[in-house]
């Protein structure tokens, strides 16, 4: 896999139910608001979700990305390479 990789993250807020584990994983992109959600940090929205384009510049990162969606209890978090067009999670 090469590197840097354009990954974008698709969130459902609506869908959260606040508990708070992609926050834990992955701070750089999800931190916990006021009403119990959480956030994705940097993004814009579309329709209902919130998304995230951006570019990672190596596989630690892309695992803890990867790792923040996986560990969502209610799978509102996808993780895309725009490349290839793949979903990387969950």
């Amino acid at each position: 896999m090469s590197f840097p990789k354009q990954i974008k993250i698709v969130y459902d807020r609506n869908g959260c139910i606040g508990a708070a584990a992609c926050a834990a994983i992955n701070p750089e992109d999800f931190v916990m608001n006021d009403d119990g959600k959480a956030d994705l940090v940097k993004c814009s929205k579309e329709g209902d979700k919130f998304i995230k384009i951006f570019d990672v510049p190596n596989q630690d990162i892309l695992e803890k990305v990867v790792d923040s969606a996986k560990g969502c209890p209610v799978d509102v978090i996808e993780v895309w390479d725009i490349k290839e067009n793949k979903k990387l999670a969950p």
